[in-house]
Formats: C-alpha cells, structure tokens, sequence
C-alpha cells in the first residue's frame, strides 16, 4: 500500500465513521472543505453520507445531499452542478467489476450530473452516467445510462416516463438542525 493510499484510506475512514456522524454541520463541512475535491458554497451534507475518496468529488453550488448517501469517488470523478438535491440514502458510484471479465477486471467511469437535477430516495447511479439539468431520478431508480435534460426517469433499470417543467428558477437552501 503506497502512502498516499493509506492517507485517503485513514481520511475516508475518519470522515465515514467519526465525523460524519457528528450533528455538528460546522464540523462536518470545515472537514469537508479540505477533504472533497470541490465544496460548493452553501451546501449542505447531512450526517452519515460516505465518501470513497473524496478528492474525486466535485460538488457544486448549493447542493443538498440528505442523510446516507453514499458517493464513490475511488477511481473516477462525480461532478454536480448547482442546485443539485440528492435524496436519502442515494448511491452514485463510479467503479464497479465487468461481468464478462475472467480476471474480475475493474469497469467504471466519470458521473457527471447537471444543474437543479433532483435526485430521489435511494436511487442509485452507476459509473459513466451523465445526468442532464433538470432531470428527476425517481425514488428506487437505477440508472443504467445518460439522462436526458428535464426528463423524468423510474423503475430498474431507469426508463423515461415524462418530462419535467423546464422554467425552474429555485435555488436550494436547506440546512436542518442537528442535520
């Protein structure tokens, strides 16, 4: 194990197990401000999410990301806009295994999710997705691939079923106490 692998190991494990779970929203994002590889102003991350690296975590504006989410950063980057809401105890994860590999060869990719993309409870990403503005992942969905801008996706694998509104003007402000 080189030393830069076991600083990220000994930092995800002191955010994932101690500070994460710490109801101190100023604990939590001084930690974060030097731990992500980007903290956007004005966002807010709940008690108990997961990193997995997060110096590949790029974070945009105003985000709200609810309590439990998981966001895998060990190989490839996730990147958000503005205005982003991810749902309680969602999953974006950028590496995974290919199936068809006889040696259990890795297989991921970069998540990028655009601007005011509403992310529902438990949904889950998988690595090399792209997520255009506007997009709504319902709760439970698994996306299998890119999402289209203002387009409402569901079920597994995730599958259109509508279009979302797009005059959205709201910016995100979310900031519950002991959360």
């Amino acid at each position: 194990m080189t030393k830069r692998l076991l600083a990220g190991t000994i930092l995800a494990y002191i955010y994932n197990d101690w500070i994460g779970k710490m109801p101190s929203r100023i604990v939590r994002h001084a930690f974060l401000n030097k731990y992500l590889g980007k903290m956007g102003s004005e966002t807010g991350v709940q008690m108990d999410c997961r990193f997995l690296n997060g110096r590949k975590v790029y974070i945009g504006d105003r985000n709200v990301i609810n309590f439990g989410c998981l966001l895998d950063g060990r190989k490839y980057e996730i990147h958000t806009g503005k205005d982003v809401s991810i749902g309680p105890e969602a999953t974006i994860l950028t590496l995974g295994h290919e199936p068809q590999s006889s040696t259990f060869e890795d297989k991921g990719g970069d998540v990028i999710i655009g601007d005011r993309v509403w992310i529902a409870y438990r949904a889950i990403i998988l690595p090399g997705v792209t997520i255009g503005d506007g997009a709504v992942i319902a709760a439970g969905a698994v996306v299998t691939r890119d999402v289209e801008a203002y387009t409402i996706v569901a079920g597994s694998p995730a599958k259109k079923v509508g279009n979302r509104n797009r005059d959205l003007e709201y910016q995100l402000s979310y900031a519950p106490w002991l959360q």
